[in-house]
């Protein structure tokens, strides 16, 4: 009998509880987009509170939710965009935060945020600046008004988050999106978000970086991928006949591409060559190195924050901004969706 009772609790463990650990740990990008289906509902307070880990002082702090926003809009956004710009940008990412501290959107990744709720890692989550450093970066003159600035539209959509069929969504963002934003699931395979569409995005060439120009010797290209793919077969002879795009998406980012021997994700060809987007072109240069032209920045999935910008400039307020870029959302007060959580 004490037999039985003891397979009985070991096969427990394998079926229930190990998954639930590994389900619970921090996370990639990819692996937020799709929200859990038992989120953790934390006790309400009056002043929400956040763990944020921050990684260039290597410590967790707790932190007032609407406070951090500041030091978020403030890192990911330029202080001379638009208000409205900015309050759209503060909209996203409280709603970014809130998921997380609520987790709705969970990770597998345990390192990033040393068991925080989110980190400062641009890389992994939202950019973060404290006052002290951003007013030392804008110079003592502007940097109280910026930071001011900034502070305005965050107290002035204060607890407002996204919301799509009564649930809190993941809303990505990026700096520029070449004119026209992108599907999901032609960044991360498989993952079709139905508010997470392509969409058209004027005013962006605006940026100074809208169309950018690298360049590489042949040598260092070949090294790039042959550091991630060792047994790939490609010669510096007639280089660019051994690299092909086989298929754009619709928005006329590189989907499919071929360098030497092996066919690659466009996403992955800018990761292996930090690029800026993958909407790009290759060419030779008449000294025989590579030059890739990109248009845009960021993955192009969702808000661009150049975009945002240029609709504020045409006199949208930041709510038109928000359901320009996630289609057929909804802004709420957190309080009412505090109230009515038992919908999930």
């Amino acid at each position: 009998m004490k037999k039985i009772i003891g397979y009985i609790l070991l096969m427990t463990m394998v079926i229930i509880v190990i998954p639930f650990i590994i389900v619970k740990g921090c996370s990639t990008v990819v692996e937020d987009l799709i929200p859990m289906d038992e989120p953790e509902i934390l006790e309400k307070n009056e002043v929400l509170y956040l763990d944020v880990y921050v990684a260039s002082e290597g410590e967790t702090k707790k932190m007032p939710l609407e406070e951090y926003l500041i030091g978020v809009v403030a890192a990911e956004m330029p202080a001379k965009f638009e208000t409205e710009a900015l309050k759209a940008q503060a909209v996203a990412a409280r709603t970014y935060a809130y998921g997380r501290m609520k987790k709705i959107y969970a990770s597998n990744n345990s390192d990033a945020h040393r068991g925080a709720d989110v980190c400062t890692d641009s890389g992994h989550c939202q950019a973060w600046i404290s006052r002290a450093d951003a007013i030392k970066k804008w110079g003592e003159d502007s940097g109280k008004e910026n930071w001011d600035k900034i502070k305005r539209a965050v107290n002035e959509t204060e607890n407002i988050i996204i919301w799509y069929e009564n649930k809190v969504v993941n809303p990505l963002y990026h700096a520029n999106s070449g004119g026209i934003t992108e599907n999901s699931e032609n960044v991360w395979d498989g993952v079709e978000v139905p508010y997470l569409r392509s969409v058209k995005s004027k005013g962006e060439d605006a940026s100074s970086e809208y169309e950018v120009v690298t360049t590489f010797k042949e040598e260092d290209f070949i090294s790039a991928f042959k550091s991630e793919l060792p047994d790939l077969k490609i010669e510096e002879e007639n280089l660019l006949d051994q690299v092909e795009v086989l298929e754009r998406t619709d928005s006329e980012r590189v989907d499919r591409i071929k360098v030497g021997d092996v066919n690659l994700k466009g996403t992955d060809f800018r990761r292996i060559l930090d690029l800026r987007s993958t909407n790009f072109i290759i060419e030779e240069e008449e000294s025989g190195e590579i030059k890739i032209t990109t248009i845009g920045y960021g993955h192009g999935v969702g808000m661009s924050q150049w975009g945002a910008n240029h609709l504020a400039k045409e006199g949208k307020g930041f709510e038109e901004i928000i359901k320009h870029y996630y289609k057929e959302v909804e802004l709420d007060n957190i309080k009412n969706i505090e109230e009515n959580f038992e919908n999930y």
